[in-house]
């Protein structure tokens, strides 16, 4: 009696021991299955942990697809014959499909007399399903699939095997759905990449198609700007300044890229703030309407390093200077110059203009992407918006800061610059260490 005792003892020790064991296996699974593993390995991973847990011959995944409301074959267990069933569709009059429908778990300890078991399957793979486990895979209330176990290899599937089984469902199921989310992801950043690179396509083919007979238009209105009738003058410096506008508006299309700047994308040098105005000086000559009027660069009186892009950078300013032109009536006073930040570690470049100012409630509208401050069928001043929206990308990329100020309509505006200064250079090897003070004008 006592030896009956001792052996109940070991054997419910033993038991134990298995069922501490195979928690332990779950609670490992548990962290791999949630490793964001793409889809493909992680269902295989679920499958051989059912076999090597339940102890059986096989064991497969079924998920559910919404779109098509069908239930359907997406992984089993890595036998030579088993790679046809993937995809294959599993009618819901079937053990899986009641398993899906009711939510609950099915057990069938001979599949051969079951008149649910789907035996096309056997048929098909030329395997032998003698009994079955199966259970649902829930996920936030939802069921997404189902999990079978198949051939218990020794005696009948147990309580624990019931138990066992659907805490590994609902591991597989959260993985799963983790997964299915991040090929979605995948894929959609794939297609907008896609579609970012066509559009980058079509607007360097049509602004190089443009370019083309623009340059033959700027042409002839040139030549026509010398001949000797007044009315041809006339008309031709009309048809070179809709050119120019023309020309301005090719630009925007190209430098839309610019948008999405990136800091790895710039390629900086150690500047002066007064070398970058130099070149800001020379760049405004070539802009639209800059003689009508009066624009004043002035140089800082302490010229700060810089840490920049300088093509960049000047086509922030350009962008600036473009846009104070464009809301400024002509004669009227366009100043550029820079000063001290709050602190030493920043300089401030100001754009200042008497245009017609900015509504406080547009003030920060105004960086946005493609916005316009007046209605698209009534406006009057041109460009497609992307300017300052391009300006705020370079600069935050440069780690600065960009911003508007304003008292008000008709109260001129002005756009500030805040730059992170650098030490001036060791080894006196500036860019330009003899450059002059941009003049005024």
């Amino acid at each position: 009696m006592v030896n009956m005792d001792v052996q109940a003892l070991q054997d419910r020790v033993s038991q134990l021991e298995n069922q501490v064991a195979t928690l332990e296996k779950l609670v490992d699974v548990s962290v791999v299955l949630n490793s964001r593993m793409q889809l493909d390995p992680l269902l295989k991973r679920i499958m051989d942990v059912a076999v090597e847990i339940m102890a059986c011959d096989a064991a497969s995944v079924l998920l559910w697809n919404n779109k098509k409301q069908q239930l359907f074959f997406a992984a089993s267990t890595t036998l030579d014959n088993t790679n046809s069933l993937i995809g294959t569709p599993v009618p819901m009059d079937s053990i899986a499909g009641e398993i899906l429908r009711t939510r609950e778990i099915v057990q069938v300890d001979d599949a051969q007399t079951d008149p649910r078991h789907y035996d096309k399957v056997d048929e098909d793979i030329a395997f032998e399903t003698r009994s079955l486990l199966g259970v649902p895979m829930t996920y936030k209330n939802k069921v997404i699939g189902v999990l079978e176990v198949i051939n218990k290899r020794t005696g009948a599937w147990t309580q624990e095997d019931r138990r066992y089984l659907m805490i590994l469902a609902a591991q597989a199921a959260v993985a799963i759905e983790g997964a299915q989310l991040v090929m979605e992801l995948r894929r959609a950043n794939e297609e907008l990449s896609e579609v970012d690179k066509l559009k980058n396509n079509f607007i360097a083919i049509a602004s190089h198609e443009l370019r083309t007979p623009l340059g033959v238009i700027m042409g002839y209105a040139s030549f026509l700007q010398d001949h000797e009738d007044v009315d041809t003058q006339s008309h031709a410096s009309k048809v070179l300044e809709s050119a120019l506008r023309l020309r301005k508006i090719i630009e925007d299309m190209v430098n839309l890229r610019y948008v999405k700047q990136k800091q790895s994308d710039l390629h900086l040098e150690t500047l002066r703030i007064s070398e970058l105005f130099d070149s800001l000086w020379m760049e405004s000559q070539s802009l639209i309407d800059v003689d009508k009027h009066e624009i004043v660069i002035k140089s800082p009186e302490n010229d700060a390093y810089i840490s920049v892009d300088h093509t960049r950078m000047i086509m922030v300013l350009t962008n600036l200077l473009n846009n104070a032109i464009a809301f400024t009536e002509p004669g009227n006073l366009i100043h550029v110059e820079a000063g001290a930040g709050l602190t030493d570690k920043e300089v401030r470049i100001r754009v200042a203009d008497q245009g017609i100012g900015i509504d406080p409630e547009q003030i920060e509208k105004i960086f946005e992407e493609f916005y316009q401050v007046e209605d698209h069928m009534v406006r009057h001043h041109g460009g497609l918006g992307i300017g300052l929206s391009i300006s705020r990308a370079i600069v935050e990329a440069h780690g600065g800061r960009i911003w508007a100020e304003s008292a008000g309509i008709g109260k001129g505006s002005t756009f500030v610059l805040s730059l992170p200064t650098v030490p001036a250079p060791t080894n006196g090897a500036t860019s330009n260490e003899d450059a002059k003070a941009t003049p005024e004008s």
